[in-house]
C-alpha cells in the first residue's frame, strides 16, 4: 500500500462517525438549502444558492478525503509501551537550537492538531522521533535545514 495512511483503530472509527454525519446528516441539509434557494426564481444573483452550492462543493470534498483515508488505512494496534516512540505517544524533548523543551504528541495524520503540538509521524520531527528512546538525540531534517532534539520522556 503506497499510499497507507497510518492509523489507530479509533482514528478510523472516528473517521467512519464523521464521514457517517456528513453523508446522512449535512448532506441532506446542504441540499434541502439548495431547493429552497432555487425555489426562489433567478439563480444568476442568488446569493444564498451560491452559498449553499459552495458549501455543498466542499462537503463533498471532504467526504471524498475521508473515503480516501479510510479506504487506504493502515491500522495499527495501540500501543502503551512508554520505552520507545510510536503512534500516540506523548514526547517531551530538548531542543538544542532554541535551548528549551516542548511536549508533542505522535499522532496520524488523520489527528493532526499543530495548535496543540499533535505532530504527525510522517512530518519530519515525527519521523525523527518514531522508535527512538529517552536520552536520543534526533535529527531533524526540514527545507531550513538540520536541527537536532534530545528525547527527555516519553507517555
Amino acid at each position: 500500500m503506497s499510499d497507507a495512511i497510518i492509523m489507530t483503530q479509533k482514528n478510523y472509527d472516528d473517521l467512519q462517525k464523521e464521514l457517517e454525519e456528513l453523508v446522512k446528516v449535512k448532506r441532506p441539509e446542504i441540499i434541502e438549502r439548495i431547493a429552497e434557494a432555487r425555489s426562489h426564481g433567478d439563480l444568476s444573483e442568488n446569493a444564498e444558492y451560491d452559498a449553499a452550492r459552495e458549501e455543498q462543493r466542499t462537503n463533498e470534498g471532504k467526504i471524498a478525503e475521508i473515503e480516501y483515508k479510510l479506504k487506504n488505512a493502515d491500522i495499527r494496534a495501540e500501543v502503551t509501551d512508554t520505552n520507545y516512540v510510536h503512534l500516540d505517544s506523548r514526547v517531551t524533548v530538548f531542543d538544542f537550537e532554541l535551548g528549551e523543551e516542548d511536549t508533542y504528541t505522535v499522532t496520524s495524520v488523520t489527528d493532526v492538531d499543530v495548535m496543540n503540538n499533535k505532530i504527525s509521524i510522517e512530518s519530519p520531527v515525527g519521523s525523527a522521533l518514531l522508535h527512538k528512546r529517552v536520552g536520543d538525540v534526533v535529527t531533524i531534517k526540514c527545507p531550513e535545514g538540520e536541527y537536532k532534539m534530545e528525547i527527555r520522556n516519553i507517555e
